[in-house]
């Protein structure tokens, strides 16, 4: 039996990436219908072709068509992908199961993982959606700024599924001269890659606050990708997907850039504020912030220990003051760098 052909796109989340995938999308010439929650939004991208609010001074291409019914954004569509911040990814599957038909087929770039259910997008979809809309279920994930790839700075992320075929076909469907997309089957690993990563980010940024240097900065990634694969090989993960672009490569960018938003939230700590400071003060989602909290819970679940992501915890939920987490961190007992 033929492979059907990728045609048209429905893109749920006008938010910076969601707006950066569907302008990348539609300039590939795929019909795309890009939905839009926000009214201000909607009529910026319908009238001047900029979405001032996620991602200024970024022109679209005319291609691009928003909606603002998730009727109009699903209707006669071959793939759906889903850009929604994850706290609410359960509640839009929900509302948009009327609307699913058969043959459509669902990719996520959202990164996070479920506060209540400590479950992961693809748990999320199998636990709202028949199997026929989430056996070829998929996500894309990996070091990506959203700005920095609608400016078409060459970028590589991956894509993971279960099955190879559609991997390869989701693989030719988002690859661009300037964005390389690579492939793989360890959908969980690709998952917990991209949401972890904003914990050990926010200690980042909260080292660079308090202008740790670089010495720092190294150890905080080196042994956060360490915590991040001892978390994702108990629940299932390839080890090796976190030396990849959805591990390693996604976390020295976060930990790193300047537009991680998950980077400024720990920077503002680093600087005194508390987390109500910060949050009341931000347009866009910092996943991070949530993501701790699912972390954490997990670790308590799975028996694994992740000293960072704990630190972290303490310090948003807790109210623990960051020096002495610092303190606590650097004082524990001794271990084996690496144990085989």
């Amino acid at each position: 039996m033929p492979e059907k052909e990728i045609m048209s796109i429905g893109v749920i989340g006008a938010g910076s990436w969601g707006t950066t995938l569907a302008n990348l999308l539609a300039e590939k010439q795929y019909r795309v219908d890009l939905w839009v929650r926000e009214e201000e939004v909607y009529h910026q991208i319908k009238e001047e072709g900029v979405n001032k609010v996620f991602l200024p001074d970024i022109q679209l291409v005319p291609q691009l068509n928003v909606v603002r019914t998730f009727e109009e954004a699903l209707s006669a569509k071959d793939l759906i992908l889903m850009v929604v911040p994850s706290h609410v990814s359960r509640e839009v599957l929900g509302q948009l199961k009327a609307h699913l038909r058969p043959g459509m087929e669902i990719i996520t770039a959202t990164k996070g993982i479920e506060n209540d259910t400590l479950m992961t997008m693809s748990q999320v979809a199998e636990s709202v959606l028949p199997p026929d809309y989430t056996k070829l279920f998929a996500c894309l994930s990996g070091p990506s700024f959203a700005r920095e790839v609608s400016l078409k700075h060459p970028t590589a992320v991956t894509i993971g599924c279960r099955d190879k075929a559609h991997a390869e076909k989701l693989q030719r469907v988002f690859n661009t001269e300037y964005f390389r997309v690579y492939a793989t089957l360890d959908l969980m690993g690709v998952q917990l890659g991209g949401a972890l990563k904003n914990v050990i980010a926010i200690a980042a940024g909260a080292s660079d606050g308090f202008n740790f240097g670089h010495n720092t900065r190294a150890a905080l990634i080196t042994r956060g990708l360490a915590e991040i694969t001892r978390l994702g090989v108990a629940m299932g993960a390839t080890p090796l997907t976190f030396a990849g672009l959805a591990g390693m490569g996604d976390l020295v960018l976060t930990c790193t850039g300047d537009l991680s938003r998950n980077r400024t939230v720990g920077l503002k700590i680093g600087k005194g504020l508390n987390l109500d400071q910060i949050t009341n003060g931000m347009t866009m989602v910092a996943e991070g912030i949530k993501t701790t909290r699912s972390a954490y819970e997990l670790a308590q679940k799975k028996g694994v220990d992740l000293p960072i992501t704990e630190q972290v915890y303490r310090i948003l939920y807790e109210g623990k003051e960051p020096l002495v987490a610092v303190k606590d961190l650097m004082t524990r007992e001794l271990k084996i760098e690496l144990e085989h």
